[in-house]
């Protein structure tokens, strides 16, 4: 399995690139280092507390304290209103759907909580008010395409086992159908049925659903090549109501890698009609351009063979031809995804 990595090294302020084992600084190409391993181990962000698997579930369950460590609650003046994920020190990915206008007035992002409603260990828990929003320059409200926004807090947070950035998924990242992904959240557990007090984190494994299988579930001109798709056919499982902007992630090699933004869905959990996620991989490049003090961990996501989505037809989406490329591989450029 090929592994690319670019993330803050360690206790040092440079970030690297490691791909194929070789390790290059961004601004010069010099080789730093051409063994992977020590790299690894100084990792920053995917990694929880507590890095036992997670057990599958059927419609969704408790999460256990510490388990997703980057997991914020986005209150406006005291009302949990959306969710979103700790990338760095002081930077918080979301939907931009959570936003009508980038006015971050009243805002406070909640980060080590476990229990929405009641601080049940405020040693574990910090907040910040947010003082910018960032919104994708091309998010279109009629079909939530560009669903993502970006929040920097009032000031940098310390990481903790109970407060820790995510990795992002970078720009080459491959996520095959069937790839089994978990969603987090405080939203509602089923349509119009909501999270009962106190409110306590669940978590819940959707495995994803290739883009032309969403396509012809969802709507052919719905979903775009910016968006990435979970759920399974027999319904059940879901994000919900309440849960926009948590992060959907994967793990890879013991690093949890966060594939898509919770962005929208027909009701939640029914049948042949996965969730659909703005897919992170598609951003880097916006995302870097955004984020100037401090890059997150981008983490390039890769699955060998053939994604069984290729197969996949009906009647308004025929085969792709034999020389197409997967609607699972970001391109190299697209202007539509970096913002220019």
């Amino acid at each position: 399995m090929q592994m690319g990595l670019e993330m803050p090294c360690g206790d040092s302020n440079q970030t690297g690139t490691l791909s194929m084992g070789r390790i290059q600084h961004p601004s010069d190409g010099d080789v730093l280092h051409r063994t992977a391993i020590p790299f690894v181990k100084k990792i920053m962000c995917g990694r929880p507390s507590s890095l036992k698997r997670v057990k599958r579930v059927v419609g969704g369950q408790l999460a256990p304290r510490g388990r997703w460590p980057w997991q914020a609650s986005l209150q406006r003046y005291g009302t949990h209103f959306c969710a979103g994920s700790l990338i760095n020190n002081q930077w918080i990915l979301t939907a931009a759907h959570c936003f009508t206008w980038p006015n971050p007035r009243g805002v406070i992002v909640y980060l080590g909580r476990h229990d929405d409603q009641l601080v049940s260990n405020p040693t574990e828990e910090m907040s910040r008010r947010v003082v910018r929003v960032v919104l994708h320059p091309h998010y279109q409200w009629s079909n939530h395409d560009n669903d993502i926004a970006l929040l920097r807090l009032s000031s940098p947070v310390s990481f903790t086992d109970s407060v820790r950035p995510v990795c992002l998924a970078g720009t080459d990242s491959v996520f095959h159908s069937g790839e089994d992904s978990w969603v987090v959240g405080w939203g509602a557990v089923g349509e119009r049925v909501h999270l009962p007090l106190p409110q306590r984190l669940r978590e819940v494994e959707v495995p994803v659903v290739g883009n032309r299988q969403c396509k012809c579930q969802n709507g052919v001109m719905r979903v775009t090549d910016n968006m990435i798709c979970a759920g399974v056919e027999a319904g059940g499982k879901d994000s919900c109501h309440g849960d926009s902007g948590a992060p959907m992630v994967n793990i890879q090699n013991g690093i949890w890698i966060q594939s898509g933004i919770t962005s929208w869905g027909f009701g939640c959990a029914r049948p042949e009609l996965p969730g659909v996620y703005t897919r992170v991989s598609r951003y880097q490049e916006w995302i870097r351009t955004q984020v100037t003090d401090q890059s997150p961990g981008f983490v390039t996501f890769l699955r060998s063979g053939i994604d069984p989505d290729r197969s996949y037809t009906c009647h308004w989406l025929p085969l792709p031809l034999p020389n197409e490329e997967p609607l699972s591989r970001a391109p190299g450029e697209d202007s539509s995804a970096n913002g220019t």
